[in-house]
């Protein structure tokens, strides 16, 4: 996909995987090697953009070099079926964070949302539950230690530590509004330009467009 998209270079996946393996990279870690079908989660997605919302929290490790150590805390919301994500750092989490967090989410957004989806983490209680509500929004909970049910934000969370953490690796930012410049950028990637294996090699932007598209010709037909 990044060949054809970035390079416009068509392989073959065979002969990627002898270019791979003459390099002695044709190996995957161990949590993203094949899996029998029956072991596999069955993939569904919402049928149109804001339908559903899915919403956490990374924890991230302190801030090497910096003393006293702190955490920071990246909150991510993540549309169900385009998979178009707002991210944001917070130096802590807590259900006012977590309020700011989803109103800024709902101003960036190109869509109404509709529903979100959290687990039952301290940082979305009361007041989170009922400022949704109050701005019409329903607020479903996961059942209790079955992150799988949040699989996307969970998946997505993967993804950044594997692309956007790994490369920030050895760089010291004692800064919240800093990070949140070199996570903006992320963000842009993600959505607009890096194209996702679970969207047939489309962007989320792409997908968005691709589902008002359907959308609109349905409106018309009816």
């Amino acid at each position: 996909m990044y060949l054809e998209r970035y390079h416009d270079i068509r392989m073959t996946k065979s002969s990627i995987y002898r270019i791979l393996k003459r390099l002695g990279m044709h190996r995957l870690p161990a949590n993203q090697r094949h899996r029998p079908l029956k072991e596999r989660f069955k993939r569904y997605e919402k049928p149109i953009p804001g339908h559903y919302l899915q919403v956490d929290v990374k924890f991230l490790e302190p801030i090497p070099g910096v003393i006293p150590q702190r955490r920071l805390y990246q909150y991510t919301a993540i549309d169900d079926c385009t998979r178009i994500r707002i991210l944001r750092i917070y130096e802590r989490c807590n259900q006012r964070n977590s309020i700011q967090f989803i109103d800024y989410a709902l101003t960036k957004l190109p869509f109404p949302v509709h529903s979100i989806q959290t687990d039952n983490g301290t940082e979305f209680g009361p007041q989170f539950h009922w400022h949704l509500l109050d701005k019409g929004i329903g607020h479903r909970y996961i059942k209790p230690n079955t992150p799988r049910l949040n699989g996307k934000v969970e998946r997505s969370h993967r993804i950044d530590e594997e692309e956007f953490y790994k490369m920030m690796e050895g760089v010291v930012i004692d800064n919240s509004g800093l990070f949140n410049e070199k996570l903006q950028q992320w963000e842009n990637f993600y959505n607009f330009q890096r194209p996702h294996g679970s969207l047939a090699g489309r962007t989320p932007f792409e997908k968005l467009q691709e589902k008002l598209k359907e959308l609109s010709l349905t409106e018309d037909t009816l």
